[in-house]
């Protein structure tokens, strides 16, 4: 199977890469700077340069491919209107590339922050988005775009929204502690560790149920912050406990979909399993 991703230069993206080259995949990678992905490269995936605000370019990386994975996106540092820009407009631009060439799957890196503001019950895929942030919404815009392209141009598309992404020496979880201090350590956070991420977008990638769907990407376990507070030695303050839960971050979501469509059993249900395995 012949596989664009766009993104290889995060931290899904890099890891993906190398799982995707030990099942046999032949991985094509577009980037703007392609000795950022040089290890990669030896790895044998393949370099494109190109950029996603520039669509002359997408549709030469396009040409052949048989899925694109698009996992680029701007999120941290960027201005409101850079977001929109990448997030939303590259994102169309790919999938116009995509429906030129003829690929057959567009599986689209989505986020659990577009439901908004979080509640009692785990939002399911049908609940209509809510986003607060500059991010999620841009998410949430492209969602649409592409579903509309889905139902008018047959794009076989392909969502993931992805909670928390952690594991395998990404910093994220412990660059979370900036918010989680500042949250009562009951309130819960729901995660994904990055061989899960992987396993779904394989799963996506591999199975035709996939096409037309929005699936949730999770664990078993939302996790109260305090729990992984814990694991970095960080205090926790005396009154935190009486402090509110910040329904800002409360997305917990229901993964029944994804598991009785495409099969999707998580290596890692809970923090503690990795945790206990060493693959923070």
């Amino acid at each position: 199977m012949k596989v664009l991703i766009t993104g290889a230069t995060g931290r899904i993206g890099s890891r993906l890469v190398q799982r995707l080259l030990q099942k046999g995949y032949s991985v094509s990678m577009l980037v703007r700077q392609p000795e950022r992905v040089q290890a990669l490269k030896n790895l044998g995936a393949e370099i494109i340069q190109g950029d996603l605000l520039q669509p002359e370019s997408l549709i030469h990386a396009a040409a052949n491919q048989d899925v694109i994975i698009h996992l680029a996106a701007f999120f941290r540092g960027a201005t409101a209107e850079e977001t929109h820009s990448v997030n939303l407009e590259g994102t169309v631009a790919l999938a116009r590339a995509a429906l030129q060439a003829g690929v057959s799957r567009f599986i689209f890196a989505s986020t659990n922050l577009v439901y908004g503001p979080g509640r009692l019950q785990p939002f399911v895929e049908d609940d209509l988005p809510y986003p607060a942030a500059p991010y999620p919404k841009s998410k949430a815009a492209a969602e649409q775009k592409l579903l509309e392209l889905q139902r008018t141009d047959g794009l076989g598309l392909t969502i993931l929204r992805l909670a928390f992404v952690y594991g395998e020496g990404d910093p994220h979880l412990e660059e979370g502690l900036r918010w989680f201090r500042n949250w009562n350590p009951a309130q819960p956070i729901h995660m994904v560790h990055h061989a899960d991420v992987a396993q779904a977008i394989i799963l996506a990638a591999e199975n035709e149920r996939s096409v037309g769907h929005i699936f949730n990407v999770a664990d078993d376990e939302p996790v109260p912050v305090g729990d992984i507070m814990s694991i970095y030695n960080e205090p926790i303050a005396g009154d935190s406990r009486n402090r509110p839960v910040d329904s800002s971050w409360l997305q917990i979501v229901a993964t029944k979909k994804i598991r009785e469509q495409l099969g999707f059993k998580p290596i890692y249900p809970a923090l503690r399993n990795a945790v206990e395995s060493g693959t923070l």
